[in-house]
């Protein structure tokens, strides 16, 4: 089967399965396969295809069809331009986050030697493009899942930040049992879905973890944690939320915070709820 042939058959299988998206995630997974670029499929069209790679090829357009997150299947995604690997058990990056590291990095460009701490880390996509941005910071990522864990060590080791720790641990132990330094900024995208609501989502976000997503029977059980157990101990904090939630999570760190206030994403949500000491 020839390069071209096998890449239509491969878009077929999603346009059969109402894959909204099918002809780039098709090809999003042919280049993870193949180990190419967009141009191959152009200048190889009528190459014979490896027998080994097409049928790799097929059987990830395969799960993919059945429900599975392109993300999963490709193995990584794209994070403030950088590429995070990712597999089932961790939270896939989305683009609205990255709005924490846009506020970490002008909050810090005046400040020497931060220390920064990623809390609910998951892929570490927040602290380690931080620790790859500012490479005099001191970046301590924070995750208590063995699974998501996995792939920030992977992460780690693929950015290589000497700057950066990992901690496997649970935040509700508080800011005490860690040993680590007061530090001049907390970031988190922490779980902050209500339980009753996990069943009623997409069924492809419901392949990611629930450790990742299951906030509490109201959807604040993260945020009243670091509100009560982390906030006393940095000079800001930057947290994502859900709709309509950031008006409490302001309430909730207004105790301790002289400036609180939220940031705006793409479709005009509250997504960032900030608060600053200083």
């Amino acid at each position: 089967m020839t390069v071209s042939k096998l890449f239509e058959k491969g878009k077929s299988l999603l346009k059969n399965q109402e894959i909204d998206n099918f002809a780039n995630e098709a090809r999003w997974i042919f280049e993870s396969v193949f180990d190419c670029g967009r141009e191959y499929l152009i200048f190889h069209a009528d190459d014979t295809a490896d027998e080994i790679k097409s049928a790799e090829f097929i059987d990830k357009i395969q799960k993919r069809a059945s429900g599975v997150p392109v993300q999963y299947v490709v193995g990584s995604w794209d994070f403030y331009g950088e590429s995070f690997a990712v597999g089932e058990g961790v939270l896939i990056p989305r683009p609205e986050t990255e709005l924490l590291v846009d506020f970490a990095l002008d909050y810090l460009k005046d400040k020497k030697e931060p220390v920064v701490v990623d809390l609910c880390a998951g892929s570490g996509c927040i602290g380690l493009t931080v620790a790859k941005k500012r490479p005099d910071a001191s970046v301590i990522l924070v995750e208590k899942s063995a699974e998501a864990f996995s792939y920030l060590e992977k992460n780690l080791n693929i950015f290589g930040c000497a700057n950066a720790r990992i901690i496997c641990g649970d935040i509700f132990d508080g800011f005490e049992s860690f040993g680590i330094p007061v530090s001049d900024l907390i970031l988190s995208n922490p779980p902050y879905i209500e339980s009753k609501d996990i069943s009623t989502l997409q069924s492809e976000v419901r392949y990611e973890p629930l450790m990742a997503l299951d906030g509490g029977d109201d959807g604040y059980m993260f945020y009243n944690a670091i509100a009560e157990k982390w906030l006393a101990h940095c000079s800001a904090v930057a947290v994502e939320c859900g709709e309509g939630q950031a008006e409490r999570i302001k309430s909730l760190f207004s105790d301790l915070c002289a400036d609180v206030y939220s940031v705006r994403d793409f479709n005009g949500i509250e997504r960032t709820v900030i608060g600053r000491k200083d």
